[in-house]
């Protein structure tokens, strides 16, 4: 996949528009935990500034987890701050879900070639591949 970056920042965008979008590690667990079949995608993100952040790496550990269990693509971004003006939050970025819509059946083909994308690092032994977000 030539660009996936900036896939992403178009799935984003998309379900931001569609009110798909669930920001912040409980707030994400939340939807994990009441209805792990309405999600879709999940973006980790963290920077160096949140490292060594020992209760943060551990919510990681259990999301990472959760989605392999439920077959939901997942991938890691480095710049939380970039995630965070993609997403319009500032306060806890570590975590976006993308869900499905409530009305069934939609075509979303950025998302689509990040699921292709997230199948094909999976092949590489790639479990949680890492993606740069493009400047706008």
């Amino acid at each position: 996949m030539k660009a996936p970056g900036k896939s992403l920042r178009e799935a984003l965008v998309c379900a931001q528009s569609e009110d798909r979008l669930t920001v912040g590690v409980y707030e994400s667990a939340k939807i994990m935990t009441e209805d792990p079949d309405s999600v879709s995608f999940c973006v980790l993100a963290t920077d160096e500034q949140f490292e060594w952040d020992v209760a943060l790496q551990i919510h990681f550990t259990l999301i990472q987890s959760f989605c392999f269990d439920n077959d939901i693509s997942i991938v890691r971004v480095s710049d939380m701050q970039r995630l965070a003006d993609v997403v319009g939050d500032k306060e806890d970025a570590h975590c976006v879900l993308i869900t499905n819509p409530a009305g069934g059946s939609w075509e979303d083909p950025a998302l689509e070639k990040l699921h292709l994308f997230c199948e094909e690092s999976r092949r590489l032994n790639d479990w949680v591949p890492e993606i740069s977000l493009p400047e706008r």
